[in-house]
């Protein structure tokens, strides 16, 4: 797998925890808390810049009450847009 293939998949693993969080109705607070990990982890695994173990996905899955498998599905949600003008396709 390439560098930027890892990159999307760990940001569209963080925005599945992000989107299942508020589902809950939790804020990142409430899921460090429940998770006993520090607001900063959740906040960087749900902006897509923590490499997550297996087990740690295990635990999430368990914590958002979800199968493993629904943290590695596509999210709804779109990826932030980068401030700037958009590139020209060559």
């Amino acid at each position: 797998m390439r560098r930027k293939d890892a990159e999307r998949v760990l940001g569209d693993i963080g925005r599945r925890v992000a989107e299942i969080r508020r589902e809950h109705g939790w804020t990142q607070s409430d899921l460090a808390e429940r998770a006993d990990v520090g607001l900063n982890y959740v906040k960087l695994i749900e902006a897509g810049r923590e490499n997550l173990t297996v087990r740690s996905l295990v635990r999430l899955a368990a914590l958002l009450s979800v199968e493993l498998e629904a943290l590695l599905l596509p999210p709804a949600s779109r990826p932030p847009r980068r401030p700037g003008r958009p590139r020209l396709k060559a």
